[in-house]
């Protein structure tokens, strides 16, 4: 299992720079590359800037990197939905969940109430249609479907603890 002592001071540098204004521009790692620099001193390119991102996300440090839209002006609505799905069919119930492109999130959680999930769709019907396929799964509990009524978003960035030089007496840097 990977874990903290497995980053480098360069690993949380970069880590920290990706989560938050990711620059939309032609070339975004140059320019997350020329604030590392900015703030270190130490002088990458894009292309190393790049590199160290896709070696953490190969090693299961970074999950995801993409932007976050906010659906309700797009015409699409948020629905968390949840299912008792049985031990013998959850791989199943599991997979006809993840093919959908509309879902956002998808977690099993310990409990009779085991899989959780978030559908993002454009119509009532959308929805409906999934959800009455996925109930007709053999041997499918219960699904559950909780609409939003109001959308609270939070802002979550994970800064990771870097100094400067001498990490004894060198403040943290904080990229957000």
């Amino acid at each position: 299992m990977t874990g903290p002592s497995e980053l480098s001071h360069l690993d949380k540098l970069v880590l920290n720079l990706v989560q938050d204004g990711f620059p939309i521009h032609p070339r975004p790692y140059e320019v997350l590359a020329l604030r590392l620099s900015s703030v270190t001193g130490q002088a990458i390119s894009g292309d190393e800037f790049l590199s160290i991102v896709n070696s953490l996300k190969d090693r299961g440090f970074l999950r995801r990197l993409g932007g976050i839209f906010n659906s309700a002006p797009l015409g699409y609505r948020s629905t968390l939905c949840a299912a008792q799905v049985p031990e013998a069919i959850l791989t199943v119930a599991v997979a006809a969940i993840n093919a959908r492109p509309e879902i956002t999130h998808n977690y099993i959680r310990t409990g009779p109430i085991n899989v959780w999930f978030t559908f993002c769709h454009d119509s009532a019907e959308t929805l409906a249609s999934f959800l009455e396929g996925l109930r007709a799964l053999e041997g499918m509990g219960r699904v559950f479907e909780f609409p939003a009524r109001k959308v609270y978003k939070i802002r979550a960035v994970f800064n990771l603890p870097v100094t400067l030089g001498d990490p004894s007496s060198e403040p943290e840097i904080n990229f957000a």
